[in-house]
């Protein structure tokens, strides 16, 4: 069994948000901040305080400003001193505790998300048998280790994250402990959709397809369910979606007030 500092957590980055195109014409929409961080970072904290270190970024739409950000992270959250001359830098002190490996992968501007998780795994997977997927828009403060062991024990090629926040997305269908039916956005609202935090064995993998038009909650997480190959961790805890500017709101509500549940 892999150490959890060990699995690489895919993060989709790369759509066009266009449902929050006041915020995602000028950056990618895992780069609009809550508070004075963006999305993207409170997603990968949430990962980090179970122990997760590893991360691949699946870049697309404006690409550069992920790739800038982390580029001069360090810089940008210590004191330096910057020779004029020969443009050296010199960091004084890492003033952070982000102990993060991170990898920004192209994977297309406009690859599906199926197609950016075959593209990335291709080159950034590794020797390792199990991986995370997450979108860069989504917040929780489920046990993501909880969900990982969870995920071990099953025996199944993967596992989804279950929610029942009051709103439309991908409808769940469960008998006991298996997803035997994935549908992307029903028509009608049904208690457990799809959270979007997913644990992957490296198997799964032959359900998708190196092609901008694969689309990760389409073919391949329908045959994984319908194969008996996709469980659910069920959390009933808090989630939400950053898809609109109300959605943001929201959440830059929760974190002024102190009451962000997902928040280190």
């Amino acid at each position: 069994m892999e150490a959890i500092e060990d699995i690489p957590v895919f993060v989709l980055c790369g759509g066009l948000g266009t449902r929050i195109k006041e915020e995602t014409e000028f950056r990618p929409k895992p780069m609009v901040p809550i508070g004075n961080r963006p999305i993207l970072w409170h997603i990968m904290r949430s990962y980090a305080r179970h122990g997760f270190r590893k991360f691949v970024l699946c870049l697309g739409y404006k690409a550069e400003v992920i790739k800038e950000y982390f580029l001069h992270y360090s810089s940008m959250n210590s004191d330096f001193t910057v020779e004029l001359k020969t443009n050296d830098v010199a960091v004084h002190s890492i003033d952070h505790d982000q102990d993060w490996e991170v990898t920004l992968a192209n994977t297309g501007e406009l690859t599906m998300t199926g197609g950016r998780v075959a593209r990335a795994a291709a080159k950034y997977l590794g020797d390792a048998e199990h991986f995370a997927v997450t979108y860069g828009d989504g917040v929780t403060d489920a046990d993501l280790s909880a969900e990982l062991e969870f995920h071990f024990a099953g025996g199944g090629l993967g596992t989804v994250l279950g929610v029942n926040p009051p709103s439309r997305f991908g409808e769940l269908k469960i008998e006991a402990d298996k997803v035997c039916e994935f549908d992307e956005k029903p028509e009608f609202f049904e208690k457990w959709i799809n959270g979007g935090y997913f644990f992957f064995h490296r198997g799964f993998l032959d359900y998708l397809i190196d092609d901008e038009g694969c689309v990760l909650e389409r073919e391949p997480l329908v045959k994984l369910a319908r194969d008996g190959q996709l469980r659910v961790y069920r959390h009933d805890g808090f989630w939400a979606c950053m898809d609109t500017q109300r959605d943001r709101d929201y959440l830059n509500s929760l974190l002024q007030a102190g009451h962000a549940p997902w928040a280190v």
